[in-house]
């Protein structure tokens, strides 16, 4: 073999080599990285007793118990899917799909079993979601809540 043939041969090979492994990386990005967990994260745990503070406004006391409704996007089916699953684990109503926007991605909702409405369990559970969310490569985009619940 003539060594032209063999250095074309060997070009063709480090670039099939080179866009594999581009396409696999691609692949395997994340939607939340851990620095926009970390800032979710801190949003999140924010946001949470300033809701709470709007809910004492409206009867809600440490001792009430409400069931929540809770938002995660992703950008894969795949990912919305097994994070349903695991919602689903806890006992948790939920459903996944498309989200209502035309950005591509996915969203994950659903209510919650009754939650004891102190500031601390609620606290604890935001914290539960966005490491959950995490784990499925998802982001908790927060939670709601009804006061006038039967």
């Amino acid at each position: 073999m003539k060594l032209s043939t063999l250095s074309s041969l060997l070009n063709l090979l480090l670039l099939t080599m080179l866009i594999t492994n581009c396409n696999s990386s691609m692949n395997n990005q994340r939607f939340m990285d851990e620095l926009s967990h970390k800032q979710n994260l801190a949003s999140q745990t924010q946001m949470t007793p300033q809701t709470m503070s709007q809910l004492r406004e409206h009867g809600v006391t440490d001792s009430s118990e409400l069931r929540l409704e809770f938002f995660f996007y992703t950008d894969e089916q795949s990912k919305a899917d097994d994070l349903l699953t695991a919602v689903k684990s806890l006992e948790y109503s939920a459903e996944a799909g498309l989200s209502a926007g035309d950005d591509g991605l996915y969203l994950v909702t659903g209510w919650t079993t009754k939650i004891k409405m102190s500031t601390e369990e609620v606290l604890n559970w935001t914290k539960s979601m966005c490491k959950l969310g995490y784990e499925h490569d998802c982001e908790f985009d927060g939670w709601g809540t009804n006061p006038k619940q039967p």
